[in-house]
């Protein structure tokens, strides 16, 4: 029992503390690996947490039963340029078998819906609805993704009709596609003789269409949505989570249904709007659990001795302030070419986000000044002469940052201490003032 404990004891240790301390450049691919899969889970659990992603999940929600019917509208006329409608509806009445009622009411609102539309001087008014409906839906998730991301800014108008009308055409299809596999292969499929005299890896091969299908929908979704740039494959990590987790919760929920006749039998055709909240409410989680999931296994570095960095003393954070402002001045020094971020981590093995920070910090003291290379990346240089970058000036540019002696208040005794620590630190100054920076 003692021995448990102890081993508990170190996982929770490790998992909370020791393996931040640990880089990828320290690691062999295979343990890389396996500790980036640990992180990951990890961050996306505290991510879940931290960005209340059930309340989340829970206003969208509120945002889509608000728009599903122009969506639906939008999706029927997609699927009529396409000479599929009918298969629609019958995507959506195998969906919720156990609501057989919910159907017709809804291709009812649908049908009327677009009969508004057509109706001459409403026609173009009908058609802004119905695009605001579907677009303040699209602009609500993209919204909900930069928070994961921590994107403060949205993109341009232009951009955002362009995005959203690619994914007003694309997200439709991909999801009715995506359902509708599903369902015919796992409900239809299965059952006729052509299935049964496939080979096993064939019939393995079909089944997984419906996921292959989530997956690239999710992922596609995970890769354009955020207003910034986000690496294909953490995209497709994401996606490929998100896409299971979506196919085995569909395939749980359609086949769940069947069993919920008794629950139909108690509230009547009233049961349909909470199962189709509950339906919706679990595939948004599922949705926003993978783009957490993206963000963090793109910004793994970024958490590198995340403990320790935020825990570390005034004294070891000036010390690398230096070492920093040091390493930029010697390579200008000695007609180098410029470092960027990732040069200096590589070189210097240096947390990235630690590195971010103190790169912030000298660039807004105008120590160091960020220049575009070539191909478009940012490198650090001097942004004074080096042979007039003393210890003293180091010091007075980074300690005289923000707010200074803004207490309106006169009391002799912190008056008398001030002056005193004046004393001290102009004796300290003049010894400073003598030593450059680069002749350290």
């Amino acid at each position: 029992m003692k021995k448990l404990i102890e081993t508990i004891k170190y996982l929770y240790n490790f998992i909370l503390y020791d393996i931040w301390r640990i880089t990828g450049n320290e690691l062999t691919r295979s343990r890389r690996f396996f500790y980036g899969v640990i992180k990951t889970i990890y961050l996306a659990f505290r991510g879940y947490n931290r960005n209340k992603l059930s309340v989340r999940a829970a206003a969208l929600t509120y945002s889509i039963t608000f728009a599903i019917v122009p969506l639906i509208a939008l999706m029927v006329t997609i699927a009529k340029g396409f000479g599929i409608e009918s298969f629609i509806e019958k995507t959506l009445q195998d969906t919720f078998i156990a609501q057989a009622n919910l159907i017709p009411a809804t291709m009812g609102f649908v049908e009327k819906y677009l009969e508004t539309m057509q109706g001459g001087l409403f026609i173009g008014i009908g058609v802004a609805i119905l695009l605001y409906s579907v677009m303040n839906l699209f602009i609500q998730i993209e919204a909900t993704l930069n928070n994961i991301w921590q994107v403060q800014k949205s993109r341009s108008i232009f951009k955002q009709f362009t995005t959203y009308f690619a994914g007003v055409v694309l997200f439709p299809l991909l999801l009715t596609i995506t359902s509708g596999l599903s369902i015919y292969i796992n409900g239809i499929l299965k059952n006729t003789f052509i299935y049964q005299i496939y080979s096993p890896f064939e019939q393995f091969t079909v089944a997984l269409v419906p996921y292959l299908t989530g997956i690239l929908m999710f992922t596609i979704i995970y890769l354009i949505v955020p207003n910034t740039r986000v690496r294909f494959v953490n995209a497709l990590i994401a996606g490929t989570v998100a896409g299971i987790a979506f196919q085995l919760f569909q395939t749980l929920y359609v086949n769940g249904q069947i069993s919920l006749t008794r629950y139909n039998a108690v509230y009547g055709g009233f049961a349909a709007i909470p199962l189709l909240l509950i339906w919706l409410y679990v595939s948004c989680l599922i949705f926003l659990v993978g783009a957490e999931i993206s963000y963090v296994s793109q910004n793994l570095r970024n958490f590198d001795y995340e403990v320790d960095t935020d825990n570390i003393s005034n004294r070891y954070k000036t010390y690398l302030e230096f070492f920093v402002a040091y390493i930029i001045v010697k390579r200008f020094e000695n007609d180098k070419p410029p470092m960027t971020a990732e040069d200096i981590v590589n070189e210097y093995k240096l947390p990235i986000r630690l590195l971010n920070q103190i790169l912030s910090i000298l660039t807004n003291s105008k120590i160091i000044i960020a220049v575009k290379q070539d191909n478009n990346e940012t490198a650090y240089q001097p942004a004074l002469d080096i042979n007039l970058l003393t210890m003293n000036m180091m010091y007075s540019k980074i300690d005289l940052r923000g707010s200074d002696m803004f207490l309106n208040l006169k009391n002799d005794e912190m008056d008398a201490f001030w002056h005193k620590m004046q004393e001290l630190q102009a004796k300290t100054d003049k010894i400073r003032e003598k030593i450059l920076l680069k002749d350290l």
